[in-house]
């Protein structure tokens, strides 16, 4: 399904990097060469049986604490449920300090679901959207005015799921001028835009966990604390899964605490009242 992923997303480096080149940032040009070289995990024999049997298939399901496809087996059934596509940009820019910071956002309180929440800019694929990172800088653009043109796309990571099973692919996108890029946050979908070091995600500081249960197998769900401009931020869930693996992809090293992703099975019957928890 990785192979299926990367087809929908075509991106060219000269343009990327040559833009980059022009803003004089040495390490985002570095960063874009360093991305394109990512490959996801090698697929597991469950899913190469999978990819065999049917092209489409859903495949893995995972939680809204955002645990990767690849570590979450699921047995084969022709009425399985099949997700709804949505794509969101990890957005990368250098700071002042010559550290990577990714963009973020609070979300209403008014939307009916995850509210409040802090989350990635992105949303559910449209039908005229061509590939994912077309969905994720449409809906960037949509909530808080960043222009795509302002964002070079060098990479997409493995699917995650959302709770209300959403298949969310996150599309890295690096920002050569932070200072051309001025939020203009949409009011009905978002409450406050912020950045934050990327870096942060893989260190074990303001960090807590909480142990959940999903079918008989315990794990471990990561809540980050921040603070910036005498506002507190608490990163979690969907997104802070999402950006533990950025960041593990981006600085080379795996987080410096203990993941413990299980291997989460899918319930026989899927509705449309159906959450994982």
């Amino acid at each position: 399904m990785i192979s299926l992923l990367r087809s929908k997303l075509t991106v060219s480096t000269g343009p990327i990097l040559s833009t980059m080149e022009s803003c004089g940032s040495k390490r985002l040009v570095n960063l874009a060469q360093q991305l394109r070289l990512y490959k996801p995990p090698p697929p597991s024999p469950d899913e190469i049986e999978e990819q065999n049997t049917e092209e489409e298939a859903a495949g893995k399901i995972v939680t809204q604490v955002g645990f990767q496809e690849s570590a979450t087996p699921l047995a084969l059934d022709p009425q399985r449920f099949k997700p709804k596509r949505a794509a969101v940009l990890v957005c990368i820019f250098e700071g002042d300090a010559g550290e990577f910071r990714v963009i973020l956002t609070k979300r209403s309180s008014r939307l009916s679901t995850h509210s409040g929440e802090v989350s990635l800019p992105g949303g559910k694929a449209d039908e005229s959207d061509k590939n994912d990172g077309e969905t994720a800088t449409r809906e960037a653009k949509e909530e808080i005015g960043l222009d795509p043109s302002l964002v070079n796309i060098v990479t997409a990571l493995e699917p995650f799921l959302s709770k209300h099973l959403l298949r969310v692919v996150p599309i890295i996108g690096l920002l050569s001028d932070r200072k051309k890029f001025k939020p203009t946050p949409n009011p009905a979908e978002v409450e406050t835009v912020f950045d934050a070091p990327l870096e942060m995600f893989i260190k074990d500081e303001n960090r807590r966990v909480e142990e959940r249960e999903w079918m008989g197998d315990k794990y471990l769900i990561h809540f980050f604390d921040y603070e910036t401009g005498n506002k507190k931020f608490l990163i979690w869930g969907l997104t802070a899964g999402i950006l533990i693996k950025v960041a593990s992809v981006v600085y080379l090293r795996p987080p410096a605490f203990l993941e413990q992703n299980p291997k989460f099975k899918f319930p026989r019957v899927v509705d449309n009242d159906t959450v994982i928890r």
